[in-house]
């Protein structure tokens, strides 16, 4: 179960790992959906049998499959801010595809708190450092500097913060 925190706890969170989502698992049938839905249909991703013979030794995801994933991972973990009205993607500083996801691997998200600093009266931004880890794989899939925005109302921004 998904904590709750508020906006005045966000800040003591800063440089620990607020979050560990739950096992994801990244099957064929993931892949091709995620395929459809961009046309992008390299043999890589799409085609066992000619992946096989590839580098890898059989399909993998693609690479914004694995980082379009954050966002489950994200509200399976994350506490979710009490005065929070709305959450917003805000962007990514740095993303780096680390090594291959096979298809029918199973990954998870790590989220460590890096920055939080209020912009305006009703919204705060948040820095996360992320890895989606490989269930026995010494390398992580991604790494990734994930900005997100926190809106609330500003009647409810904390004191001295």
């Amino acid at each position: 179960m998904v904590k709750e925190i508020s906006l005045a706890d966000v800040r003591g969170l800063i440089g620990t790992e607020t979050g560990l989502s739950d096992w994801i698992v990244v099957d064929q049938t993931m892949i091709d959906a995620f395929a459809h839905a961009t046309d992008d249909h390299q043999f890589i991703h799409v085609d066992p049998v000619r992946a096989a013979g590839s580098p890898f030794g059989g399909t993998i995801a693609h690479g914004f499959l694995t980082l379009s994933l954050l966002s489950t991972m994200n509200f399976n973990c994350l506490p979710r801010v009490r005065e929070q009205t709305m959450g917003i993607n805000y962007g990514f500083d740095t993303v780096r595809f680390v090594a291959p996801v096979k298809a029918g691997a199973r990954i998870r998200g790590h989220f460590i708190l890096a920055e939080a600093r209020f912009r305006g009266a009703g919204m705060l931004m948040t820095t996360y450092d992320v890895s989606i880890e490989i269930e026995n794989e010494r390398k992580p899939a991604l790494t990734a500097k994930w900005i997100t925005i926190i809106q609330f109302d500003p009647k409810d921004r904390p004191e001295n913060v």
